[in-house]
């Protein structure tokens, strides 16, 4: 597992090429699931990148193919179908390795 906030400072690449930055995380309506980044690419053009074909690196958000990144005219459907990360309420998320969001645990 690990921090939200680690993961969102993360870059996105492709083959270790930047495409961009995650700027929010989208959360399923019902489950506190991530569905997918809001990514903001060297374009300055906001896609979203689908938490499922993505692979969480110590160092990157690696994805296969830049035809994974959704256009922005598309992300707005992700946006209502879903709610931002910040909005589902944890003091300090964190994401398991399937997109399962989680309460940071005290070390007491």
């Amino acid at each position: 597992m690990r921090r939200a906030r680690d993961v969102l400072s993360l870059p996105v690449r492709l083959h270790g090429i930047q495409l961009g930055r995650p700027v929010d995380a989208l959360v399923d309506e019902r489950a506190d699931r991530l569905l997918g980044f809001e990514v903001i690419c060297g374009d300055e053009t906001r896609r979203f990148l689908p938490f499922a074909v993505v692979e969480l690196r110590a160092d990157e958000i690696a994805l296969e193919s830049a035809l994974t990144l959704i256009d922005e005219r598309d992300l707005d459907f992700y946006r209502r179908r879903s709610r931002r990360l910040s909005d589902v309420g944890y003091a300090e998320p964190w994401i398991d390795d399937r997109g399962v969001i989680h309460e940071a645990r005290s070390a007491a």
